[in-house]
């Protein structure tokens, strides 16, 4: 059995790629790496966004870890353009996964670049690897564990939030929200 631990980022600022932690945000990757203390971690892979960055670096250090960058972790681009109706449309993204907004990536090709990283992980010597990443992509990856998972467990994620993906051989995964402060 392999085990995948998915944490969303922390409180931050904003969301473009340059947004920081809030110092409430800070303050939470300090309780999140606490929370981590008792678990086995062979490697944490990352967003290349800045607040998911800041969100595994007390936990990077207190496990003594480098952390790798994957821009397969990034955060899903609805749209290239401001959109009065975002939420509705990433609403309906949970259910037409082929939903593509002007500049943007639909649910299907955001989810299968998170799954091709897990399935790379799956086939790796590691068997506790934690992602740092994204509301949208977290939940996409999710959905693809569970088709019943879509939107509304989307809006009940919180700042930072951690799953837990159990593989067992033949692709069977089992899901498990273990953060609950």
């Amino acid at each position: 059995m392999k085990t995948f631990y998915i944490a969303r980022h922390c409180h931050a600022n904003g969301q473009s790629e340059d947004a920081s932690l809030t110092p409430q945000g800070i303050a939470q990757s300090h309780a999140l790496a606490e929370f981590f203390n008792g678990i086995h971690l062979n490697q944490i892979i990352s967003s290349p966004y800045k607040r998911a960055l800041q969100t595994a670096d007390p936990l990077a250090h207190a496990k003594q870890l480098e952390v790798k960058i994957d821009q397969r972790l990034a955060e899903r681009v609805l749209s290239s353009k401001p959109m009065d109706d975002w939420y509705e449309k990433l609403k309906l993204s949970f259910t037409d996964l082929h939903l593509t907004c002007e500049g943007g990536e639909s649910s299907l090709e955001a989810m299968n670049r998170i799954v091709e990283l897990l399935y790379e992980q799956i086939n790796s010597e590691n068997d506790h690897t934690l992602f740092v990443t994204h509301g949208n992509l977290m939940s996409l990856l999710l959905k693809h564990a569970d088709p019943m998972i879509g939107f509304k467990e989307w809006e009940k994620l919180s700042n930072p939030d951690v799953y837990v993906l159990k593989y067992f051989k033949p692709d069977h995964i089992e899901i498990e929200r273990i953060w609950h402060k």
